[in-house]
Formats: structure tokens, sequence, C-alpha cells
């Protein structure tokens, strides 16, 4: 999957995390390949039981959570990725415009119409 990326589709990636994940043939080939990146390891505390809120996961599983709120991005409805892709940032796209608009007004009270 790294392999995939390049300093033009990703040019200000310079940390890559993951979750509880050792692999020392990815520490090699991040090291051989793409020296400028590091790759951080995020450990949960040892005496912790169940779900333990994370620093950086926490984020991620935010974004899947508002993502996941849009119908189309709940499941992988597309046949296609380029599909799927444009969906997300469709998704992105409506999520941000929601949050920079300004809060509509609300309507008025219900009252009926004065008949002369």
């Amino acid at each position: 999957m790294f392999g995939q990326l390049d300093d033009e589709n990703c040019p200000r990636l310079t940390k890559v995390w993951a979750h509880t994940y050792h692999n020392h043939n990815l520490r090699r080939w991040l090291a051989e390949q793409r020296p400028e990146w590091e790759l951080e390891v995020i450990l949960g505390p040892e005496e912790a039981r169940g779900f333990v809120r994370l620093p950086k996961r926490w984020v991620v599983e935010r974004t899947f959570a508002w993502r996941g709120r849009y119908r189309r991005l709940s499941k992988d409805y597309e046949r296609r990725t380029d599909w799927s892709a444009s969906m997300v940032r469709l998704g992105a796209i409506h999520l941000m415009l929601r949050r920079l608009a300004k809060p509509a007004m609300k309507d008025p009270p219900f009252c009926y119409r004065q008949v002369a």
C-alpha cells in the first residue's frame, strides 16, 4: 500500500501512525524507500482492559463515524474505486460546507392567516 503513494499524491505526508503494529519488514522498507517518513506506533496502557481512547486513533474513529452518517458511505455501494473516492470527497465537502455556513435562520412561528 505504501508503495503506491508518491510525493505527487501525498506531498505533505511525513508521519505514519499505527496502532500496536510491529512489522520489522515495514520499518526496513520505510528506511530504504521513504527515509523522510516516520512510523510512530501508538500503544495503549498495558493495565487497561476494553476500549481505551488513544490520541490519534480517536481522530480516525471520529472521522469514520462522520462519514458513516452519509447513506452512500455507510457501506461500499460503488463498483469502481474512483467513484468510491469521489463519494468520500463529496461527503467531506458537504460536512465542511455545513460547518462553514452560517446557522440557518429559524422559521417564523406558525400563524393562521387573518381573514378580513
